[in-house]
């Protein structure tokens, strides 16, 4: 009877325990949200860059820009990709960064208590949702949009961006490959357990977020088969040294 007593007691904690932490995680992850906003009217843009994202990023790259603001975090992802790293382990090193901002125990408990409900569209709405409220000094607008899921079902799981900032400034699909989307990726799935799909577009720099959806193998993902921008700073100066413009591949792709 005592061990009895003892399991039903630990089932009826473990409960308690869960709904706690449903209503909890979505607070603490609004609050990130409602903090961004702030510091973005009352600190700046720069500001929030300078104070949230740069420090990791250059501690990563073991290297800082001298320039302020956008163009400071745009030359310190350039030099995360270019400083001799393989495609992959620019890459992680994306997801290092990506990981450094949150407190271990959130992405724990969110991947192992709501990832897992609804087949995963309760987390996959609540991550969207905080991504187009919260990414904004990234990306500039989004909003939540209604994507298609595997199941068949439609669901509130998308973050469309308008005209991505972080690819405009760095005119780079490289960059935009191995430093956000494919970290971004892999982020999600492996650390809240969100599945992830970006599809960014090339011609207009917009980008469809898919929460729930899986992306494609990298042999059949077109996105890393693109050709670089004729205004890639790379390309031009790859151009200039072989005299010649060939439409090719990104070599950093």
């Amino acid at each position: 009877m005592v061990q009895v007593s003892w399991i039903f007691n630990a089932h009826i904690a473990t409960k308690m325990v869960l709904i706690v932490l449903l209503f909890l995680m979505p607070t603490v992850l609004y609050s990130s949200c409602l903090l961004s906003n702030y510091c973005m009217s009352h600190v700046g843009p720069f500001n929030v860059i300078k104070m949230l994202y740069l420090p990791r990023a250059t501690q990563e790259v073991g290297w800082d820009s001298e320039k302020p603001g956008y163009d400071g975090l745009i030359e310190v992802a350039n030099r995360l990709m270019m400083n001799g790293r393989s495609n992959a382990e620019t890459a992680e090193a994306a997801v290092r960064i990506l990981r450094s901002l949150f407190p271990p125990f959130l992405l724990e408990l969110f991947k192992m208590l709501i990832a897992p409900i609804d087949g995963g569209k309760v987390a996959s709405m609540m991550v969207a949702r905080v991504t187009a409220l919260s990414c904004q000094w990234l990306m500039g607008s989004c909003t939540v949009n209604s994507v298609d899921l595997p199941d068949g079902s439609s669901c509130t799981t998308g973050v469309f961006v308008e005209r991505c900032k972080y690819l405009e400034e760095s005119k780079c699909i490289g960059i935009c490959i191995n430093t956000c989307k494919l970290p971004t990726q892999a982020f999600f799935k492996d650390y809240m357990g969100v599945p992830l799909l970006m599809e960014p577009n090339f011609s207009d720099y917009s980008c469809q977020f898919k929460f729930g959806v899986s992306p494609p193998l990298p042999t059949e993902d077109k996105t890393l088969k693109e050709p670089c921008l004729d205004i890639c700073p790379n390309a031009t100066r790859r151009r200039q040294i072989l005299e010649k413009c060939e439409t090719v591949q990104c070599p950093k792709v």
